[in-house]
């Protein structure tokens, strides 16, 4: 069965043995795909790609050799998607300010289901009403709406708030510099098992490599070989940027945040935020209440210089945010400008990398300012796999 499909995918650079081969067969004809393309095409994936820097090899497969399926029928229909792309001027309603408030009360997951009953349900086009899949209403579902947490279809992202995308590319290209997920964070982290010191105690630890080196050595004779154990000596101070124009990138930090907490290659971990630049005060909850606030000089004083920090932001602001002497800071007026503040942690900790889930914005003036002066005084990598890897390489050495 697709034969020729085996015979592609290892031209393509990937290497599939006849054993995982036989496995998908196997799934097959257990109806694992559960009889949907979608179903088919990660079926295939999860059985046949051993890395997820493969995946876009095996997504130029499946397409190449699969280019000729009609759509597949969990797709949106197109008549739906020039609907939305191509609104009629006329409203088909209004919304009352209840309307509004309903559906902004609305959970994720009951957004999802409402929406695929929506599909199911709507035969025309609908704009400016709080139920249908529309444009320019109170409706969790469309595009250029009053509901910020919702599902886009169609249209132009404005706000960058819904948590969906309907009708996005579904085989995706996956390249190494492609952004990341919680896993691929833990994967990176583990280069940080470099950073580890051998104790000054008796060799105890099994060596695996030094055994199997002996062992050949030795002309094929079992000859065991003991190492000191390493112990974690990584020290790592995070600060996150949090709220604003970083609640588009909340599930990429929150994976982030995920992999560095659960990650057992440090000796400690101190994770504080701030919200567009660091000032007077910085915040050990997210949220930032007032009662969770800290000097920010408390923390130049008191954590030692050892420690590895990796700052997350966007690095864009109000540029007088950043240069400015005057800033209100929560309810505190701070005199000195954010980048006097992010200097004092560039002089003290001489290991510091900047990771930015945003790219360089090509809109205004502003948010390209903070963001270039940002870039200029830190290293600055992008939430990529390739970035995340060559910081992590950076905080290893030395300036």
């Amino acid at each position: 069965m697709f034969t020729s499909f085996f015979y592609l995918l290892r031209a393509r650079g990937l290497k599939v043995s006849l054993n995982e081969w036989m496995s998908l067969i196997e799934a097959l004809d257990k109806g694992l795909h559960h009889s949907s393309f979608t179903g088919f095409y990660y079926l295939c994936r999860a059985i046949l790609v051993k890395s997820e820097a493969d995946f876009d090899k095996f997504d130029g497969a499946f397409l190449e050799y699969f280019k000729d399926m009609e759509r597949a029928t969990d797709e949106l229909p197109k008549e739906l998607l020039d609907w939305l792309n191509k609104p009629r001027e006329e409203l088909d309603g209004s919304f009352s300010e209840e309307d509004l408030l309903r559906n902004l009360g609305l959970s994720e997951q009951q957004i999802q289901q409402m929406f695929l009953e929506r599909l199911q349900e709507q035969h025309e086009q609908h704009n400016g009403g709080s139920k249908w899949i529309g444009t320019r209403g109170a409706s969790p579902f469309g595009n250029n709406g009053q509901i910020d947490k919702g599902i886009r279809v169609g249209g132009k992202s404005q706000k960058r708030s819904a948590f969906q995308v309907a009708g996005e590319r579904k085989f995706r290209d996956f390249r190494e510099d492609n952004i990341l997920d919680t896993r691929q964070f833990q994967m990176a982290f583990r280069r940080l098992r470099q950073f580890s010191a051998r104790a000054d105690e008796a060799r105890t630890e099994f060596d695996v490599d030094g055994t199997i080196r002996e062992t050949c050595d030795n002309a094929g004779n079992l000859k065991v070989v003991y190492d000191k154990p390493r112990r974690n000596t990584v020290k790592v101070l995070l600060l996150m940027d949090s709220g604003g124009s970083m609640d588009y990138y909340s599930r990429m930090c929150s994976a982030l945040f995920q992999a560095v907490r659960n990650s057992n290659h440090f000796k400690d971990l101190q994770v504080f935020y701030f919200h567009n630049c660091i000032y007077s005060k910085i915040f050990k909850d997210p949220r930032m209440r007032p009662n969770s606030a800290i000097p920010t000089e408390w923390i130049l004083q008191n954590i030692s210089s050892e420690y590895k920090v990796i700052i997350v932001g966007d690095a864009q602001m109000d540029p007088y945010e950043l240069m400015e002497g005057s800033w209100y800071s929560y309810g505190s007026r701070d005199r000195t400008p954010g980048i006097e503040w992010l200097k004092r942690f560039k002089e003290k900790y001489s290991h510091i990398v900047w990771l930015n889930p945003s790219e360089r914005p090509y809109w205004g003036g502003w948010w390209a300012k903070t963001y270039d002066i940002l870039a200029n005084e830190f290293d600055m990598y992008r939430l990529t796999l390739d970035d995340l890897n060559n910081a992590l390489k950076k905080l290893m050495v030395n300036r």
